[in-house]
């Protein structure tokens, strides 16, 4: 007969921070006592489904387990026992994690059913209720508490440093990239409510260029660094932080500047933790990206299956995870590149239409495809009047940049004989609370794992070549993803 042990608990610490132990299947002997020592077999990753984790007890017993399922929407994980010293026979067990609302806390459930050999029933179900279960919530809390001291009244998450050296990127007036250089300077200890951060891969995105031309002054002024995004691991933390251990790998997306740099602080609302698969130099290069695609997807014009998506430089890092992501999605998505070379490119990440293009024009080739329900628009001034045409009755235009200049005012008759509208959305905004960040990131990571985007090729570029790399980054001959190494 079938044994089941169900158990549950609340962890004072916010759901992304649990999880991001308890997905890690080879972490178990970091925080459960009874563990001696745990590896992964065959060199897999600690979060591959299918994993195999060896460990050893302290009381001599061995035990093999299984990864058989792993989500980070739901997060929830369930595994089995492979082989065992100890006599729990076909063990599958559940662990699942849901948010409190009241307060940042986790509601962790875990549970399990096994067979027992006769007259062992109570000994055995008695073993797992309360020497792994009940004695695994202790721990945890214990681990979490020891690590990032979450509760201490009057004192920082961790020990603050003092200021350290770094090196960063200088915007000395407006202009061509010329006016970024590096230079020496100090990472100041981080303030209440902020996370230092040793940075190892920053993103580039066309933003920057708009900062340093000077098209965004109220954004950055000159005598700042640019830059919105970037990965690295957790130094320390300000007053009031709460659930970031030291050393913890973390990527950011911030609405202020700053970012070309080797230390830099970040208000902790902004970060998030990386999966294991994820490399630091993927997180950099496709977290902002790949939330902003999630934004349009979902919720600025969320997809309807067969609507026709016309998305402008669909060969940059951007177009290529919004446009495979939306073909996955069922939108029935066209391209605009500026050659061949391009073409191939979108293609091969889900236009089923491309329109080779290098004066603007492109309205006529759409409308002859039935006209665009959806338009991404980075081009801005010079693709104005094309955007226009090519919208089909009902159509959404969605300006995200303008690579080729502002837009002119917009007048809103031009729109009303189609009954279309317009929008500029920013995604900070769409990520502006810490939990919707955590869940389109891991939307995100999700959608690169099972393949529903794959990342754009990295170029990758020296701190002390941003100049090199802005250059690079207005060339049309680009396509893909740049990232600066400190």
């Amino acid at each position: 007969m079938l044994q089941k042990v169900v158990r549950s608990t609340v962890i004072d610490a916010p759901i992304e921070r649990v999880w991001a132990v308890l997905r890690d299947f080879n972490s178990h002997d970091q925080w459960h006592d009874v563990v001696e020592q745990s590896r992964i077999e065959g060199g897999e990753r600690s979060d591959q489904v299918g994993c195999v984790r060896s460990f050893s007890l302290k009381d001599g017993n061995r035990i093999r387990e299984q990864l058989l399922t792993l989500d980070d929407r739901q997060y929830k994980s369930t595994y089995c026992i492979v082989e065992a010293t100890v006599p729990l026979l076909r063990y599958a067990a559940t662990v699942t994690l849901k948010p409190v609302t009241d307060g940042n806390r986790t509601f962790w459930h875990w549970e399990s059913t096994f067979a027992t050999p006769p007259g062992r029933e109570r000994e055995l179900r008695d073993m797992v209720a309360q020497g792994v279960y009940e004695a695994g919530f202790a721990n945890l809390r214990r681990h979490l508490q020891r690590a990032n001291d979450l509760r201490a009244p009057g004192r920082a998450a961790m020990p603050v440093a003092i200021a350290l050296p770094t090196r960063r990127v200088r915007l000395h007036a407006y202009g061509d990239a010329a006016q970024l250089r590096a230079e020496d300077a100090e990472a100041p200890p981080p303030a209440p409510g902020e996370v230092r951060i040793r940075q190892r891969a920053i993103g580039l995105n066309y933003i920057d260029v708009y900062q340093r031309r000077g098209q965004i002054p109220s954004m950055l002024a000159p005598g700042g660094t640019p830059g919105m995004e970037a990965a690295g691991s957790v130094l320390d933390c300000g007053e009031g932080v709460h659930g970031f251990l030291a050393d913890e790998r973390v990527a950011y997306l911030c609405p202020q500047p700053g970012a070309y740099t080797g230390v830099r602080n970040v208000p902790a609302q902004w970060l998030v933790r990386l999966p294991p698969a994820v490399d630091d130099d993927v997180a950099a290069a496709l977290l902002l990206k790949g939330l902003t695609a999630d934004a349009l997807l979902h919720d600025v014009a969320p997809v309807k299956p067969g609507a026709r998506w016309l998305v402008h430089a669909a060969a940059g890092a951007l177009g290529q995870v919004l446009c495979q992501w939306a073909a996955r999605l069922g939108a029935q998505v066209i391209g605009t590149v500026s050659n061949e070379a391009k073409a191939r490119i979108a293609r091969a990440h889900g236009c089923t239409q491309v329109i080779v293009t290098s004066d603007y024009r492109f309205a006529d080739a759409v409308q002859a495809m039935g006209g665009a329900d959806v338009i991404v628009d980075g081009l801005g001034q010079q693709a104005q009047q094309q955007n226009l045409a090519a919208l089909a009755p009902c159509g959404h235009w969605i300006s995200l940049g303008q690579a080729s200049g502002p837009l002119a005012p917009l007048d809103p008759d031009a729109l009303l004989m189609k009954s279309a509208t317009f929008s500029r959305p920013i995604v900070f905004v769409y990520v502006a609370q810490p939990q919707t960040l955590a869940r389109r990131a891991a939307r995100v990571w999700a959608a690169l794992a099972d393949g529903s985007i794959t990342m754009p090729t990295i170029e990758r570029f020296t701190l002390e070549s941003a100049a090199q790399a802005h250059e690079r980054l207005e060339s049309r001959e680009r396509s893909g993803a740049l990232i600066l190494i400190p």
